[in-house]
């Protein structure tokens, strides 16, 4: 049987909020034999269990013993032993952001990976929001990009700082639309509700001269997520929120934009322009059914994962960077 025609059997560790939602994609994939869980919580594990008609495991051995891949969605500070444990043995791992708790722990998760020859999966979700699609038709060389991440206060995640909870996010996007390496960062950041840093800002630097300004909270009033892009002759501004992108492009007068649902013409000097106004179509997608979907596919060969364990090391790596910063400048 061809690899790509043979279900993909996984396994999940971990079924608290996020983890059931695992489950629960899985076992309606065609392709994904899901063959079961494990978790800690023996109370969690027959509600789960019984809830999604799936097998809980009493250990994370058993379970490996029956499965070709594993997702993890554990706390951060488990990320590094459970995934070694599984990549030890030949499983290919999809692990929830961050990638590890430490730039060396994710460094060792890529070596054994490729010495097992097994994949790892990062599930940064937002690279999947569906308001990024419409970008892959533009040539994108952002100079300029701001993006905002602001929450209310939610006790889950509290377990790590806001900068490897939320703006990681942001941090895994820039690094995707910025092909360059970083030359510096400015950080600040404050402990208002918790005791790690609960607001952060970062305004970075590339090599290539793009200049990015970051900013997170979770101690917000609303929830916002919002990013603007700004290059020579286009703006772009995106609401992952509400799944809405609109652009503004700077065309000669003559040059035509079926795209365009407006153009206002304009003159500087001895110049004529026109800026057009676009606000393409955003399809409606399940952004964490796409990512596990894009897992099992890359597991049967028929696909590469859209975040990889070096995008999730690298996202981990300057956020880090950043946090450490924070934390300089605070003592």
């Amino acid at each position: 049987m061809n690899k790509r025609d043979k279900k993909v059997s996984v396994g999940i560790v971990g079924v608290g909020h996020l983890g059931e939602h695992h489950v629960k994609h899985f076992a309606e994939m065609e392709n994904v034999q899901c063959v079961g869980f494990y978790d800690i919580d023996p109370v969690r594990a027959v509600l789960i269990g019984e809830k999604y008609k799936v097998k809980p495991y009493d250990s994370l051995q058993a379970l490996l013993s029956d499965c070709d891949a594993v997702s993890i969605v554990t706390p951060t500070d488990t990320h590094f032993h459970i995934a070694s444990d599984c990549i030890n043995v030949g499983k290919h791992v999809f692990i929830e952001k961050p990638i590890t708790k430490t730039v060396a722990e994710a460094e060792q998760l890529l070596t054994l990976a490729n010495t097992n020859d097994v994949l790892i999966q990062v599930g940064h979700i937002e690279r999947l929001n569906p308001a990024l699609i419409p970008l892959k038709n533009y040539s994108i060389s952002p100079k300029y990009i701001e993006i905002q991440r602001l929450a209310p206060y939610d006790v889950r995640g509290t377990d790590v700082p806001v900068v490897l909870d939320k703006m990681i996010h942001d941090i895994d996007i820039l690094l995707f639309l910025v092909n360059s390496n970083v030359e510096s960062i400015d950080a600040n950041g404050i402990s208002i509700l918790t005791d790690s840093i609960d607001i952060a800002n970062a305004r970075i630097r590339f090599k290539n001269g793009t200049i990015a300004n970051i900013t997170s909270s979770r101690v917000a009033q609303d929830h916002v997520r919002k990013a603007k892009i700004f290059q020579q002759d286009l703006y772009i501004t995106i609401d992952f929120l509400l799944g809405l992108t609109e652009i503004y492009r700077v065309l000669d007068p003559e040059e035509p934009d079926p795209d365009a649902i407006q153009d206002v013409p304009f003159q500087y000097g001895d110049k004529k322009k026109k800026i057009v106004y676009e606000k393409p179509e955003i399809p409606t997608l399940d952004a964490l059914k796409a990512e596990l979907e894009n897992f099992a596919n890359s597991v049967q060969g028929s696909a590469t994962p859209i975040v990889d364990g070096l995008a999730g090391k690298n996202a981990l790596e300057l956020a880090t960077n950043i946090h450490d910063l924070i934390l300089k400048d605070l003592h």
